[in-house]
């Protein structure tokens, strides 16, 4: 009850803000396309009609057709899908690895956590879409490898910050209670420090999904993300790009989708981050 509470406070700061709220609307019309993708579409966005190649908006075709006559909404409908896809396992993955790996190191011996940090440097050195195209490169584009190949290079963002979370609670007077009545190690980190490390951690995961999605377009762009005919925000806008003498309306399209989501959550991310925030006078002075 109390955790409800909380969250409903914390939804109503972000959308007393004007960015919080835009942020929010933003969220719901995509995730909300992602989800209910193949309800709302008005054609199979992998059907071909080369008759109505490049047809403007109208009444059977709310956004028009691309090159190969297929319809463009519906391809921009199932590209929302794709990205929150890729975006939600590769950070869900990444969150949970590294909040694990940061209690651990902040846990562990001196020896084990030098380990452990070392382990976050050797990856951190390897910029995300850097790694995806060499790892893509080698063994054939794939959703799934593209998916792992973030959510591991974005272990090391949630790890530091649970390593660091953990180092401020392990001392606190409520742990070392815990500890003199004999609870368990699992225990406290499952009742005591991952509610009191969540904030952070979330916030840092909301501002990480436009990154990801920016990844997933722009390995799908130069052909390395996901494959055709499998509709990608991406992929349509390399397609637009390429038949931009005879249509400007895909490239425009996808690029705006993109954009708009990605502005979303970062609007929708900063305003977490503020009304999460300790050191905020909530008391309005």
């Amino acid at each position: 009850m109390t955790s409800l509470i909380a969250i409903r406070r914390t939804f109503g700061r972000i959308i007393s803000t004007l960015g919080g709220a835009v942020g929010t609307v933003i969220i719901i019309v995509v995730v909300g396309a992602a989800i209910l993708a193949p309800l709302i579409v008005t054609h199979d966005p992998d059907a071909l009609d080369i008759l109505n190649r490049f047809s403007g908006p109208s009444a059977a075709h709310w956004l028009g057709t691309d090159h190969l006559g297929r319809d463009l909404y519906s391809r921009l409908v199932f590209g929302a899908q794709v990205a929150m896809l890729v975006a939600l396992i590769a950070i869900t993955s990444a969150l949970v690895l590294g909040t694990l790996l940061g209690i651990l190191a902040a846990t562990l011996s001196t020896r084990w956590e030098r380990v452990v940090l070392i382990v976050f440097d050797i990856i951190s050195s390897f910029p995300s879409l850097v790694l995806a195209l060499a790892v893509v490169a080698v063994f054939g584009p794939s959703t799934a490898l593209v998916t792992a190949i973030v959510a591991v290079t974005l272990v090391p963002h949630f790890g530091r910050v649970a390593r660091a979370q953990m180092l401020t609670l392990r001392n606190a007077p409520f742990m070392e209670a815990e500890r003199l009545l004999g609870t368990s190690a699992t225990r406290i980190v499952l009742s005591h420090v991952l509610p009191n490390i969540a904030g952070p951690l979330v916030v840092l995961a909301s501002i990480d999904i436009p990154v990801v999605i920016t990844i997933e377009a722009g390995l799908s762009f130069i052909g390395l993300g996901v494959r055709p005919p499998l509709a990608s925000w991406g992929t349509l806008i390399y397609d637009g790009y390429a038949y931009l003498s005879d249509s400007k309306i895909p490239v425009i399209v996808a690029s705006a989708a993109l954009a708009v989501a990605t502005l979303g959550f970062t609007l929708f991310g900063e305003a977490l981050r503020d009304a999460v925030d300790p050191r905020l006078d909530r008391g309005g002075h």
